[in-house]
């Protein structure tokens, strides 16, 4: 009987295999995204030393969203992690999809990263 695997176990291959190039350092830490149905997260990481620098959810009380799944959410998330970032002194972050296709959410997470001033 032939199995099919699950898109989200691709995606975690994809993963894998990208994060063993990726790293985020003190310097250039690292921008992860990660996106449920309902809700979409963004991190920035300094792998070196393990600590989270900054991170933004929709799931915040700040926002006041009905939906959290949506593109208009992702940029206020993008926005609002790029703001993080440079008060937390980070302008340069390397940009970890974690095998998500850059397309929709992602996407418009880090066009409004980029628009806020973080630089990837």
């Amino acid at each position: 009987m032939i199995t099919k695997n699950s898109k989200n176990a691709k995606r975690q291959v994809r993963q894998t295999r990208v994060r063993k190039k990726i790293t985020g350092t003190p310097e250039r830490p690292r921008l992860n995204v990660y996106r449920s149905n309902k809700n979409i997260y963004a991190q920035i990481i300094d792998d070196v030393n393990g600590k989270t620098l900054a991170s933004a959810s929709t799931l915040e009380k700040e926002f006041e969203l009905t939906n959290g799944g949506n593109k208009e959410a992702a940029k206020l998330v993008g926005k609002a992690i790029a703001e993080r970032a440079l008060k937390a002194g980070v302008e340069n972050v390397v940009f970890d999809r974690a095998g998500y296709i850059y397309h929709g959410r992602v996407k418009e997470l880090s066009e409004a990263a980029r628009e806020a001033g973080l630089k990837f």
